[in-house]
């Protein structure tokens, strides 16, 4: 085989592996991933079978306005750890706080508690916002 079929090949094989490897915002594959908002709209919208929609902002924080169906999980309280891990890892979930930080950092403890489908909204509730979703203020 010359050189350059070689190269070829080996071309081509790159960029097969390189579109299977898929994309941090595909919202269509379970494990812990970041969405876009627009993605997270869809997935609360459509949800998966029991899905919980976790609001890791402070209680002032979410009484400001919140996403439909969320539930409050301070990230700043002493039992933060302890509420993750009542939590059923086999449950899809879709995480979100102000921009991103608290949920990147709570993306690690699931990972660690071996959560199987955790979709992290993507600059949080200020992507959220800036996509022109909706908020309510129930709760």
């Amino acid at each position: 085989m010359s050189k350059t079929s070689l190269a070829l090949v080996l071309l081509i094989l790159s960029l097969v592996a390189a579109a299977c490897g898929g994309s941090d915002t595909d919202q269509s594959t379970a494990g812990i991933r970041v969405v876009s908002a627009s993605d997270a709209e869809t997935i609360q919208a459509e949800p998966p079978a029991g899905l919980t929609i976790l609001d890791l902002r402070t209680p002032e924080e979410f009484a400001s306005g919140h996403i439909e169906g969320a539930t409050m999980i301070d990230f700043y309280a002493a039992d933060f750890r302890d509420r993750l891990e009542e939590l059923d890892p086999t449950q899809p979930y879709l995480i979100y706080c102000r921009s991103g930080n608290r949920s990147s950092q709570t993306r690690a403890i699931l990972e660690d508690l071996e959560f199987a489908d955790v979709a992290d909204v993507d600059g949080g509730i200020v992507a959220w916002q800036s996509q022109g979703l909706p908020l309510t203020f129930d709760g």
